[in-house]
């Protein structure tokens, strides 16, 4: 009997990665990227992997950028917000922190709900849940009315207190039910105090629901009609292949979930960089990693410290998203970012990317001078192909549109630019944007780079990564199999998680402990009914308990593992991210939290059982630009390496996924796991 079949898909802005897992056989490939449609190039490759199996796949699991991409573009539904009386205007006031502290005349994003869609409910919760002011069920009716006429596609609920209480959004979401559209409720999407985030999280999961519903609805159907086409009958294991959808925590859902949830897979598809990132260091035993994700349209890094933090405290789009999401930093920095002069004479590099389509001037289409064009034109892919000869690269159109760049840089140069040295002044442009965004995640919270190792994946991260580890004098660079697609390995790495959470505001000297596991225990029966309903029960099942603390008079929280030393893990973590803690400061317990998961079956990464003691020799040289001054460079294929081989820089290593590029005196060796060890 043939071995099951899993496969990891997540959509990039350039391309859609695809990963195949056969029991210990892990394959993978690219394609480019249909932004229009992001179904098609999916089904494109699935259709190619189906073409080769002998049955149906036991599960697809995606890692998608609709949800972001949708906030990003606000090209989300037309939704209604229904809140407490006076409390119609909380998204649109929000905090006191203003964007720009110096500049008077900013303009805040407008809210996704505008003002004649926020309607309000007569009624209200006292903090301990008891009821205040009944609902005014007349008055809701007329709103419902209201909601009606205005013909919304979604509506957020979000009552005051709402998570000690759930009684009146109940109540509201049962009158309606008639209009047959989505309705998210703020204590099932996010049953914690801080009525601004909240009100934020629900009213962006109700704005994303409709598209996320439709997209994955069809995306399911669709891929069942492939299977039906493609198996024969005899051999397919179920008429239904179960869709999973990654979550910014790291974890993935039923596409049923997230469908419902969407506001939680937001930062899905650089989620499942970090897990595949921190699951193939782990193995080879570098747990402090930095995580470095360069990809076609943005880079995304993370800081791991045994494993990924996350945070209830994200902006996406300038807008507060509450719920837990790995702490990943994103730039506008990519292999397809645009390159430009502005009116004062500086080179820019992004935010704005050329994309998929048209895509960088290379591509053959595009008329846009990018990150990729100029490592083309430097020779630094080590050939003139991408994705083992599949994706043809224009060498010379690389070369006619920097070289109008570099009439434009000399316009302001006291020397002439030649479209080599345009093309370095790029990189460095691109390279300290980067920088900067490794130095938030580390140097700006307390940590030193120095005791990590840089993580470096995507398609466009290896031909960068050296010269960033360098600025940030990281000693070790790890690069692991296949990095173009690890993103697509880590959503088939990850477990089936979900967050639950409830208030419950209590001094840590009064702690009321029958209380507290009174509540812990209603969380995770809730968990084990939602874990089963995704097909996880029994020892599959593993839950872990977080309380979220704080010195009292503070206004933010921070996670701790529950457990006897919970205080002082709470002033230790304190010390760490401020840089100084108080034991003697009475604390409080904010909130309670679990994080549970379904154990899934993951695939297999093999290790080498033999270590080789041989002399490597490159497979050819390259003209490259390492300097301003071109050299023949070795270039080694990452197919034809061994655990054990060893050679040092400058050189470039190339392969299917990705190229990376080795500067003048690194060491270079291949380890245990294939990853490549670069010191």
């Amino acid at each position: 009997m043939s071995e099951p079949i899993r496969i990891g898909i997540d959509t990039g802005g350039t391309f859609t990665d695809f990963v195949v897992a056969r029991g210990s056989r892990i394959t993978a490939f690219k394609l480019p990227s249909t932004p229009h449609n992001p179904a098609e190039s999916i089904l494109r490759g699935v259709a190619r992997i189906l073409a080769d199996a002998e049955t149906a796949p036991s599960e697809i699991v995606h890692g998608t950028t609709v949800a972001t991409n949708a906030l990003l573009e606000r090209k989300g539904a037309r939704a209604a917000l229904i809140t407490t009386e006076g409390f119609e205007d909380t998204i649109e006031i929000g905090r006191q922190a203003r964007p720009e502290l110096y500049n008077f005349m900013v303009t805040r994003p407008a809210p996704l709900i505008p003002r004649p869609l926020r309607f309000a409910a007569r009624e209200r919760m006292a903090p301990d849940g008891a009821i205040l002011t009944p609902l005014d069920t007349e008055s809701l009716r007329k709103v419902i009315e209201q909601i009606a006429r205005h013909k919304v596609e979604s509506v957020a609920v979000c009552l005051l207190f709402s998570f000690a209480n759930p009684a009146h959004e109940q109540q509201v979401a049962s009158e309606l039910e008639p209009l047959g559209i989505p309705v998210s409720l703020s204590h099932l999407i996010l049953p914690e105090y801080r009525e601004y985030e909240r009100t934020s999280t629900v009213v962006i999961n109700a704005y994303l629901a409709p598209l996320m519903s439709r997209y994955l609805r069809s995306l399911a159907d669709e891929l069942q009609s492939l299977v039906r086409n493609q198996i024969p009958k005899s051999n397919r294991r179920s008429v239904s292949v179960p869709l999973r959808v990654m979550q910014s925590n790291g974890g993935s859902v039923s596409a049923a979930v997230a469908a419902a949830e969407p506001v939680r897979a937001i930062l899905s598809g650089p989620a499942g960089g970090v897990v595949g990132a921190q699951r193939v260091c782990a193995s080879a035993g570098a747990r402090d990693i930095i995580t470095f994700d360069m990809g076609g349209t943005s880079t995304d890094v993370a800081l791991c410290r045994g494993e990924a933090r996350t945070t209830n405290e994200a902006l996406v789009a300038d807008l507060p998203v509450a719920v837990p999401v790995i702490d990943i930093h994103t730039v506008g920095a990519g292999g397809g970012s645009i390159a430009r002069v502005d009116d004062a004479g500086a080179l820019r590099v992004g935010p704005e990317s050329a994309g998929a389509d048209p895509g960088p001037a290379c591509y053959g289409r595009g008329e846009e001078v990018t990150v990729t064009d100029a490592n083309l034109l430097l020779g630094r892919f080590g050939g003139a192909a991408l994705l083992g000869g599949e994706m043809q690269l224009d060498t010379e159109r690389a070369r006619r549109f920097l070289s109008k760049l570099a009439f434009d840089m000399s316009r302001f140069s006291q020397k002439t630019v030649t479209a080599e040295l345009a093309a370095l002044g790029v990189i460095r442009v691109a390279n300290a944007n980067m920088e900067r965004a490794l130095r938030v995640v580390s140097v700006e919270r307390g940590q030193d780079p120095r005791l990590f190792a840089l993580v470096s994946f995507g398609g466009a991260g290896g031909l960068h990564v050296c010269e960033l580890a360098a600025s940030l004098r990281i000693p070790r660079v790890i690069v692991p199999r296949s990095p173009g697609t690890l993103s697509a390995l880590g959503v088939l790495l990850g477990d089936v998680v979900k967050d639950y959470s409830r208030t419950v505001m209590m001094k840590t000297v009064d702690r009321n402990l029958p209380a507290i596991e009174r509540t812990w225990r209603a969380l995770e029966r809730q968990a084990r009914r939602d874990l089963t309903d995704e097909g996880f029960r029994g020892n599959r099942v593993k839950m872990t308990r977080f309380v979220a603390m704080r010195y009292i008079g503070q206004s933010f929280e921070i996670e701790v593992a529950w457990g006897s030393r919970f205080e002082r893990a709470f002033h230790s973590a304190h010390r760490e991210r401020y840089g100084y803690a108080d034991s003697s400061r009475p604390s409080e317990i904010v909130s309670l939290r679990v994080r549970a998961a379904g154990i899934t079956d993951k695939p297999r990464i093999r290790r080498s059982r033999s270590i080789n003691q041989r002399e490597i020799k490159p497979a050819y040289t390259a003209k490259v630009y390492l300097t301003e001054r071109a050299a023949e460079t070795p270039v080694y294929l990452r197919d034809d390496l061994r655990a054990g081989d060893k050679f040092k820089g400058a050189a470039i290593i190339a392969e299917y996924s990705s190229t990376t590029l080795i500067p003048a005196g690194l060491n270079v060796e291949v380890d245990s796991w294939l990853n490549l060890i670069i010191t």
